[in-house]
């Protein structure tokens, strides 16, 4: 079947223009349409009324509809576009009859079994031989592969430059190649100056951790769901502890017959505010559960004072490793009522040599020997919390400021916090932390209070206070 037509329209010659050379009648016509034909892009042609008068094979393989079935149609209404889009695109073609050079356009044309296909095409208008529009031509190809490119390279530009997460792309080295903006802030750098550099320089922690994760994912694929990882990053401020959400893709050469890895993509999302407040609520339920436990298990106490021992060792549990109760020597002191310097006497103590309970003690009433300044005896002349921590110091230096406190020469952090019933001051609880534990907080001083009221009830109930 040929793939045109002759048109209704008659070339004449003009009265000053020779006569074209080539083959004419039918044999042009059988060459014509074997030239189209051959050609690797989809041909058709419009006359002046927008009747198709040219359709090659290319055009065939890609809507399935034959030169037969298209040819002397006019247009592509209702079998090669939708009826709704029709008029738009016959507009778009036939413009070019009255448009200099070639129109490019995108739209979607049918196929015969009713897919859809987007192509783009290039349009420009055939002249007769008084120079005037005589219909146009029209070449067009899929452009999926080409848009589907196009697309990759649009997401990965918006990735690199506006996503609202970190993009990292690690080479087999488990070294950064390309940084994203965000990624960059993330790290505390310069986008090119993280590139080629080892994770180790740039994160103070967490690192085994992630190249443990690129090395998984080079060898056995992404993970099923996102990791959470705590990271320490080095920044011109000091250490920052963050949390990161990490996904990653293993990244592979499209060109190779087998797999090649390229390395590792690797993006991330900062959630430390997320996971704090997450870490938070817990703490505050665990605790909250404590103090329930512990006024349950005091209540069955006979003496008070062990109710209050008690009430120390509940409030231990993953809040410190050691613990004092001291109570004022002489008996409670009561609001703007003290004389001289406060004198403490040791009630209750955790073992200083490993773990136990709290053991009651002081039955000799002997003060216990705080020098002046000691954080204890702060707490009670200020009837409020204090904090106290060895800083920055370390070995023998940390173990001699713990024992010239009477504390335990492991305790590097202390928190004390006063013990109060009916507007007077009976004596104070120190809560002791050991080197690898952080620093006490003012969450935690709040629930040290919390302890402590519960202490002072028990101890004021003992009558202990009253001892001299």
């Amino acid at each position: 079947m040929s793939a045109s037509r002759r048109s209704g329209t008659t070339d004449e010659l003009g009265p000053d223009e020779p006569e074209r050379a080539g083959p004419v009648g039918p044999d042009g016509s059988d060459l014509l349409a074997a030239l189209l034909d051959g050609m690797d892009a989809a041909l058709c042609a419009f006359d002046a009324d927008g009747v198709v008068t040219h359709w090659n094979r290319e055009a065939e393989r890609i809507l399935g509809w034959t030169a037969a079935e298209a040819v002397g149609r006019h247009g592509f209404a209702g079998w090669a576009v939708r009826e709704a889009d029709a008029e738009e695109v016959e507009g778009r073609l036939m413009s070019a009859m009255q448009a200099p050079g070639r129109q490019v356009h995108e739209f979607a044309l049918l196929t015969k079994d009713g897919g859809r296909v987007l192509v783009r095409t290039q349009s420009a208008a055939v002249r007769g031989p008084d120079g005037k529009p005589a219909g146009v031509y029209c070449a067009f190809s899929e452009v999926h592969t080409q848009i589907d490119l196009e697309r990759s390279i649009a997401l990965s530009e918006a990735l690199f430059e506006d996503a609202s997460w970190g993009v990292v792309l690690v080479d087999a080295d488990l070294r950064p190649a390309v940084v994203n903006a965000h990624a960059a802030r993330a790290l505390g750098i310069g986008r090119t100056s993280a590139l080629g550099r080892p994770l180790g320089e740039l994160l103070a922690q967490g690192v085994e951790e992630l190249e443990s994760a690129f090395t998984h994912v080079l060898a056995e694929g992404a993970p099923p769901a996102p990791a959470e990882i705590w990271v320490s990053v080095r920044t011109a401020e000091g250490e920052q502890r963050r949390c990161w959400r990490c996904g990653f893709v293993r990244l592979a050469s499209p060109l190779a017959e087998e797999p090649v890895p390229l390395g590792v993509g690797w993006l991330f999302q900062d959630v430390t505010e997320g996971k704090q407040g997450e870490q938070e609520a817990a703490l505050l339920r665990f605790r909250s559960i404590q103090l329930h436990r512990a006024a349950r298990a005091a209540a069955e106490c006979e003496d008070p004072r062990e109710a209050a021992a008690v009430h120390l060792d509940f409030a231990l549990a993953g809040f410190a490793d050691h613990a004092l109760i001291d109570r004022v020597a002489g008996g409670a002191v009561a609001d703007a009522a003290a004389e001289g310097p406060v004198r403490l006497v040791r009630v209750a103590a955790t073992p200083s040599g490993g773990p136990g309970p709290s053991l009651l003690t002081g039955k000799a009433g002997l003060p216990v020997r705080y020098g002046q300044g000691h954080p204890a005896l702060q707490c009670v002349e200020r009837a409020g919390s204090v904090r106290a921590s060895v800083g920055a110091a370390g070995g023998e230096q940390a173990r001699e400021w713990a024992v010239a406190r009477q504390w335990p020469a492991d305790v590097v952090h202390a928190l004390c916090a006063v013990l109060r019933s009916r507007g007077r001051t009976l004596g104070v609880v120190t809560f002791l932390r050991g080197s690898g534990r952080s620093q006490f907080e003012r969450a935690d001083a709040v629930y040290a209070e919390d302890v402590a009221v519960r202490i002072a009830a028990a101890l004021d109930l003992a009558g202990v206070v009253d001892a001299g």
